[in-house]
């Protein structure tokens, strides 16, 4: 599949979703900002991959970044944050969402299992509830917290003044 083509909006991929329990297949839903993709992120979603048969990764917006992250977030701008990580082989689908969290993105999909990097527990995820209240569960994938956009960003600004 075409890396664009990994792109949808959130109804096409509730749609799919549904096309999708059909067929038996397991699906999992991973989410983050994704500025200046590193080496932690493709862990991160590579382990999400490995936990169905199906990943949609949520992107947040750049609005929604900002809100997170401080103003001078995102980096990149969202459209290419989302194509960037469509193109990783372990994604199948990508939504931009606006929302500060994924609990519209839960309801809509209701994913099997809902991931997120080590900087969680399953039982610390904050929409976890949300998980729970339909049967899905919550897991936790990716390599510690060795690698951060921040941190890449810093050392790129010190590297830069060279």
């Amino acid at each position: 599949m075409n890396t664009l083509d990994k792109l949808r909006p959130l109804a096409a991929i509730a749609e799919e979703r549904e096309r999708w329990r059909e067929q038996g297949r397991t699906v999992a839903l991973a989410n983050g900002v994704f500025d200046l993709l590193h080496v932690g992120h493709v862990r991160y979603l590579e382990g999400a991959k490995a936990l169905a048969d199906v990943l949609v990764v949520a992107v947040n917006s750049d609005a929604s970044t900002r809100a997170y992250k401080g103003p001078g977030r995102p980096h990149i701008p969202e459209g290419e944050r989302a194509e960037l990580v469509a193109a990783l082989a372990c994604t199948d689908r990508v939504v931009v969402f606006d929302e500060p969290n994924v609990r519209a993105l839960i309801r809509a999909l209701k994913p099997d299992v809902h991931v997120k990097g080590t900087d969680y527990t399953p039982d610390s995820i904050p929409e976890g509830d949300e998980v729970r209240a339909y049967g899905g569960r919550t897991a936790v994938a990716g390599d510690p917290k060795d690698h951060s956009t921040t941190e890449l960003a810093r050392r790129l600004g010190r590297e830069g003044a060279k």
